[in-house]
């Protein structure tokens, strides 16, 4: 049986081997990432993992893992930032307040049945100053990350309290990704 990673994401593969897994391929999906009107953030991210583990081709021999990480602040879901101005408006948002961080999961069998977990972790930063916000947006690592920043670098000097899933805010929950994949009958120890 072999694995196929649904994700052009560095640490989701980083992620998978903390638990000994390698990907015998790694695929990147083309979905369309855009929220329907009034989607909720949990929806979105469940419906996104779903959609990537589905656009990969599979065959018969093969379990496809897919996941996606979605931050929310109420009911407002913050992509990826594309540039520093949407950054710099996500950390401002996000500056001393509580969020959410949506991590999905699916996996499809080797018969071609998808099963999906989803992980709810609340993150809260500090309140964070200009010159703290400036300068994590310096370090360039925030860009392209969900909600403008990246937990498992800089960013988690700034956050001041956490509850959930620690690998789901960084990209994919583990806990949910190895029940997923023994019940898809993937050998994972």
């Amino acid at each position: 049986m072999r694995l196929v990673l649904a994700s052009s994401s560095p640490r989701r593969r980083d992620l998978l081997a903390r638990i000994g897994i390698v990907p015998d391929r790694i695929a990147s999906p083309d979905i369309d990432e855009t929220p329907r009107k009034g989607e909720m953030a949990r929806v979105y991210a469940l419906r996104l993992a779903i959609e990537k583990a589905h656009a990969v081709a599979r065959e018969a021999d093969e379990v496809v893992v897919a996941g996606d990480t979605t931050v929310a602040v109420g009911r407002r879901i913050l992509p990826q930032a594309a540039d520093v101005d949407m950054q710099r408006t996500f950390l401002e948002l996000l500056s001393g307040r509580r969020h959410h961080v949506w991590s999905a999961v699916c996996v499809i069998d080797t018969e071609g049945r998808a099963r999906s977990r989803i992980s709810d972790s609340i993150v809260r930063f500090k309140r964070l100053s200009a010159a703290e916000i400036e300068a994590y947006i310096a370090s360039g690592e925030g860009l392209g990350k969900a909600g403008g920043y990246a937990i498992q670098g800089r960013a988690e000097a700034l956050i001041d309290w956490m509850a959930g899933s620690h690998s789901g805010v960084v990209g994919l929950p583990l806990y949910e990704t190895r029940a997923l994949l023994r019940a898809s009958g993937y050998s994972v120890e």
